[in-house]
């Protein structure tokens, strides 16, 4: 039994080589897995579970997209983009227009129906679909033309129509020259109420270039106006007179129809003169369009000249002021100048309005104020000063050359 005890096994030299290989294969293991574990413990103290860090549980950022390149001869496509706000419908818009409309003639509720409408000017819901809805908030507004200057409103109305200027493209002719006349009362004769010189000067030299576009006022014009006058009281007695005359007029060309045409016949029968009737309508239509045309400039031009009067009568007002008394003095005298393009109701204002400011011209320059200097401003001051100054060819000073103009200068 002891001869055969190691029978069966392999020689001890092929052992150790065996298991040299063994270890050189777990050697290789290990390089091509470095992180393997090598023993039990390991093993052990590895899989337990880890604390879960608090940076885990936050949500992880999305990843930009980057854009791909768009690739020649192919159609870019389409993104889904959502509204963040919901947009009021035409017929929401339309109702609140015709709400602010009905509220904005009160005095009282003016302030707040003006910053409706201004915002919706802002929101950009002036559209050609509710530009004449719009258009009936001004008119609303400028029914009484007085109120626009009342202290109490005025910076509403300022702010109204001077944002409306951006709806104005929307409008049509019509409704862009009674915006226009309707600016120069509720915007330039505001701004005539201010306290800063530049804006108030500002003001005066659009007035000034307002006056020089105006056409020379004609005889028809004058004739227009005094009818008016005449006729305001007595519109309504003409118009139903106009009225009785023609229900008795239609009467007798029905029957004269009847008679020529008894049975109806000649709208059967079709005759030459149908071409003629049409160029004749046509030829009406283009008439029309020209009168439309000119009572539309009559009354644009009518309601700019009522405009541009009360504007020269609030900046005379202002004549007490300092620094208001130059502009007035130029603003006033180009009316006077330009007198021929108003009319003569408007020339008898101007011409007053001209007298009064000569007059306190005058006053200015010979009274005495109670300082007991002359009532002057500063740019007749220095008129004065210099018109019979020396002018020496050599210095830059006066003729006479006194030292102390000489320590002025340095």
């Amino acid at each position: 039994m002891a001869d055969n005890l190691f029978e069966g096994l392999p020689p001890p030299s092929h052992h150790e080589h065996q298991h040299e290989q063994q270890e050189e294969k777990e050697k290789g293991e290990q390089k091509q897995q470095p992180f393997s574990l090598k023993s039990s413990s390991n093993t052990h103290r590895e899989s337990s579970p880890k604390p879960i860090l608090k940076s885990a549980l936050k949500r992880p950022k999305p990843s930009e997209s980057i854009p791909e390149p768009e690739v020649p001869g192919t159609a870019p496509e389409k993104r889904l983009r959502f509204k963040t706000t919901m947009d009021a419908s035409e017929t929401q818009v339309i109702e609140a227009m015709q709400k602010i409309a009905s509220h904005i003639k009160s005095p009282t509720k003016f302030p707040k129906a003006s910053k409706l409408a201004i915002q919706l000017i802002q929101a950009g819901s002036v559209k050609p679909g509710t530009s004449d809805h719009f258009f009936a908030i001004l008119e609303a507004a400028m029914s009484s033309a007085t109120s626009c200057n009342d202290p109490s409103v005025q910076g509403d109305y300022h702010a109204l129509f001077s944002a409306a200027q951006d709806a104005a493209e929307i409008l049509n002719k019509k409704q862009r020259n009674l915006l226009t006349a309707w600016t120069l009362r509720a915007v330039v004769a505001n701004d005539l109420f201010t306290d800063d010189s530049f804006v108030f000067s500002k003001m005066a030299s659009k007035l000034k270039d307002t006056i020089s576009t105006l056409p020379i006022a004609t005889e028809d014009d004058d004739v227009e106006e005094a009818a008016i006058l005449k006729e305001e009281g007595h519109e309504t007695e003409v118009t139903n007179a106009s009225g009785d005359s023609q229900k008795e007029q239609v009467p007798d060309e029905e029957k004269k129809k009847d008679e020529s045409d008894p049975f109806g016949l000649d709208a059967l029968i079709p005759s030459a003169g149908k071409k003629d009737d049409r160029a004749k309508g046509k030829k009406d239509a283009t008439v029309k369009n020209k009168k439309e045309d000119e009572e539309e400039t009559k009354t644009f031009l009518k309601l700019q000249r009522e405009a541009l009067i009360t504007c020269l009568e609030i900046a005379a007002r202002r004549y007490k002021t300092a620094w208001c008394q130059t502009v007035i003095d130029i603003l006033v005298k180009h009316a006077f100048d330009n007198v021929a393009r108003f009319t003569s109701k408007q020339r008898v204002a101007i011409e007053k309005l001209w007298a009064s400011v000569r007059e306190q011209q005058i006053r200015r320059k010979q009274g005495k104020s109670v300082s007991g200097k002359l009532d002057v401003n500063a740019f007749e001051w220095l008129q004065q000063k210099y018109a019979s100054e020396k002018i020496s060819i050599r210095h830059s000073v006066g003729a006479s050359g006194e030292r102390h103009a000489e320590q002025w200068l340095g």
